[in-house]
């Protein structure tokens, strides 16, 4: 099997965007979270979200390609845009059928379908945009960054609820271990902060009512009562190691492992002895021929609704044994929402930037114990630890279970 290192990041997020803006309002423990503003939310019981904030694509993009692109695919650009400059990859010198693209939207764009339904309605059919499909269908994140660069590899957009990041860069990893190319932009992408979106998880009874953004998305916290919605992207730069080295990259990390189970079980809820999640993270960690005891830190799906934090929970002791009580556990949506497809990729980013700057962010707002939730997830405040070893989960609905373990790169 060939080896597979990380050469580039990229984010979008709400509390920053490029991968140093965000690291900088994760040290500071910000929370991304605020009043909906992308509609009016009177009749709503849900009030809150993590919205991109001062977004304006012509200062990322080419005006002309950026018209070209809803929302959630100009995310996508900018944060592959971001890993590819950092990645210092030379196209021109590439073979472009050895590059790749695998980046995921668990629903494409919501707000594109509102937006041109609302005049389809309005003003009938001849009045909606021209390019409305390709503007709304998911697989144009992908599409839109292999366009961008030229990429003529394998494209492809991995469709797996909140699961969608995590499995696009799982198989991203399997594709360049198997020798199917040398480099992939990897991560996931989403923007549903829309009418419809909210409307459709405050029906499931998922979202929270809070309308104080620091105790809203509030992950082991017993308080929890459904998560906030999110949007954003995280795009890395998965590459072949021998690649890597011979074009003198900079290596942030290693790619160890993948998992990828399905709980076969309910569209909504989780097994409840998290048996399949655990069984995900073991395959992650077999992959990488790691044991639980040499795992430093778990990036938790952690999305602050009541039964997803407890199943998990009980599938990181199903996985770990005695060692679930020794593992340092956090969950960036305590800060950035749940991004859907993106919460995966910039969750793994997270793991990447706590092994190289020997930090873990705390899980913000946790002040409550549950007692089902009695493991350590890095309640208060953040803390200064040597981090070589951490996976990131994502669970979607549908029962979908994710985990890529990530590790310091050694030569």
């Amino acid at each position: 099997m060939k080896r597979v290192v990380v050469t580039g990041m990229g984010v979008v997020t709400p509390i920053g965007i490029g991968v140093s803006a965000f690291w900088n309002s994760i040290l500071q423990n910000r929370v991304g979270i605020d009043v909906i503003q992308n509609f009016d939310t009177t009749d709503y019981k849900a009030k809150l979200s993590a919205e991109v904030k001062d977004f304006n694509v012509k200062d990322y993009l080419e005006p002309k390609a950026a018209k070209r692109m809803d929302r959630f695919s100009q995310f996508a650009a900018v944060a592959a845009k971001e890993a590819m400059e950092d990645s210092g990859i030379d196209v021109k010198e590439e073979d472009s059928y050895r590059l790749g693209v695998s980046i995921g939207s668990g629903v494409g764009s919501l707000m594109g379908i509102e937006r041109e339904y609302d005049k389809l309605l309005a003003k009938g059919p001849g009045k909606i945009h021209p390019l409305t499909a390709p503007l709304i269908l998911g697989n144009m994140a992908a599409a839109n960054v292999a366009m961008m660069y030229g990429f003529q590899g394998k494209c492809i957009d991995v469709v797996t609820a909140c699961a969608t990041g995590t499995n696009s860069i799982g198989e991203a990893f399997r594709s360049i271990q198997h020798g199917e190319a040398d480099v992939i932009l990897a991560g996931g992408v989403d923007s549903s902060v829309s009418r419809f979106g909210v409307a459709s998880f405050q029906a499931l009874t998922a979202l929270t009512t809070s309308e104080d953004p620091l105790c809203a998305s509030i992950p082991f916290d017993k308080r929890r009562n459904g998560f906030v919605t999110g949007e954003g992207a995280g795009v890395l730069v998965l590459e072949e190691l021998e690649h890597a080295k011979k074009r003198g990259a900079h290596i942030y990390a290693e790619i160890g492992g993948y998992g990828a189970t399905c709980d076969a079980n309910h569209v909504t809820t989780p097994l409840e002895d998290g048996s399949a999640a655990a069984r995900a993270m073991t395959m992650a960690m077999e992959d990488a021929g790691v044991s639980p005891e040499q795992v430093d830190y778990i990036n938790a799906h952690g999305t602050s609704t009541v039964y997803n934090d407890m199943y998990e929970t009980r599938a990181i002791k199903r996985a770990f044994g005695k060692s679930a009580y020794d593992v340092h556990i956090n969950s960036t949506k305590s800060m950035i929402g749940h991004m859907f497809a993106g919460g995966g990729a910039v969750e793994l980013i997270t793991c990447i930037q706590s092994i190289m700057e020997s930090y873990i962010h705390p899980t913000v707002g946790l002040m409550e114990d549950d007692p089902e939730c009695d493991l350590d997830y890095t309640k208060g405040e953040g803390i200064h630890v040597p981090v070589n070893i951490a996976i990131s989960n994502s669970l979607g609905f549908g029962g979908h279970n994710a985990t890529v373990l990530v590790k310091k790169y050694m030569d």
